[in-house]
């Protein structure tokens, strides 16, 4: 599958005297200046009918035109899959990931992933980078996503990311009882000692924001609300840990399950079949790439984080209970 793109413009005359590549990529800011500046070197993006290096300035005036064909750069295959799509135009799609589900193809899991069904769903996002997936989940983690259906929509998407201007918030459940919300700005880099893992790394980590508030209070847990500033690789996992406060479920950065003591038989057989992290990208918002306009989707927990909350707050229920038959 290829897709053609035509387009012109003249090089408005406040310009003059800027790169060709530079004036390209104001002109057509719908993609990125690489993928420009990869256009003009293949001669797909002329000047007055041209071929013009990149480096060179132009006066203002001049006609630029772009007609290039692009390839189908996936070749994953594409599968019919069912996929919870939460909203859908033509430039965008919003999914709802179920835990189970790897985003992208790697060994060990080349086909059965969201970007196979993707593929199938949408065709058109074969021509663009990673079908047009910008961010991604955790094969366990639940929730939203967006996915680019278009060049130009891909390459603002990416912005808005890079900018920190999507607003991306999850919802998890950590071991142990915190007092209150707060903020986690550290670091975050590869694991010294297991590349399967992310840590916290003063000097080599990239900066990394995770912002936390209480939902609700349990005897041993706590469920959480969390924003994030940056999109680090198993960030939230890594911050939560950091302070002391994994996720249940969570076995690379939470360690054994421990049982709390005197919980009740319900609470307990919960939290030994819940087996993954306990965490949901519950809303996503951000400004739609070609209107503009600010978009915002949730969706519900999923049903085992639901069950896990029911069995904390009946455990907590009891143990109120048996405090106060003490008293």
């Amino acid at each position: 599958m290829a897709e053609r793109i035509v387009k012109e413009a003249q090089v408005p005359f406040d310009l003059g005297g800027n790169r060709f590549d530079q004036i390209a990529t104001e002109l057509f800011s719908d993609y990125s200046r690489s993928r420009i500046q990869s256009w003009i070197k293949e001669g797909a993006l002329i000047v007055d009918g041209k071929v013009t290096k990149p480096k060179e300035k132009l006066f203002g005036g001049e006609m630029v035109s772009l007609d290039v064909v692009v390839e189908a750069q996936e070749t994953h295959e594409a599968q019919e899959m069912a996929l919870d799509i939460v909203y859908e135009d033509n430039d965008i799609m919003v999914v709802n990931k179920p835990t189970g589900l790897v985003v992208h193809p790697a060994v060990g899991n080349r086909d059965g992933t969201l970007m196979n069904a993707i593929l199938y769903h949408a065709p058109e996002t074969a021509h663009i980078p990673r079908a047009g997936i910008v961010h991604r989940l955790d094969k366990e983690t639940t929730g939203l996503m967006v996915v680019a259906k278009t060049l130009a929509a891909q390459t603002d998407l990416v912005s808005q990311l890079q900018e920190r201007s999507m607003g991306r918030e999850y919802e998890a459940i950590s071991i142990g009882v915190m007092t209150g919300g707060g903020i986690v700005d550290e670091p975050i880099g590869r694991h010294p000692h297991n590349r399967q893992k992310q840590a916290v790394e003063p000097i080599h980590g990239k900066h990394a924001v995770t912002h936390y508030r209480l939902v609700e209070r349990f005897t041993n847990h706590t469920h959480i609300r969390l924003k994030l500033e940056t999109g680090r690789t198993h960030q939230i996992r890594v911050h939560m840990a950091f302070i002391q406060y994994p996720l249940i479920g969570d076995p690379q950065y939470g360690g054994r399950l421990k049982m709390p003591k005197a919980c009740t038989p319900e609470l307990r057989e919960a939290l030994r079949t819940f087996r993954r992290q306990a965490l949901h990208a519950k809303r996503l918002e951000l400004a739609h790439p070609v209107t503009g306009e600010w978009m915002a989707w949730e969706v519900d927990l999923p049903e085992d984080m639901q069950k896990l909350i029911e069995a904390l707050k009946a455990d907590t229920s009891e143990s109120e209970r048996k405090e106060s038959e003490y008293l």
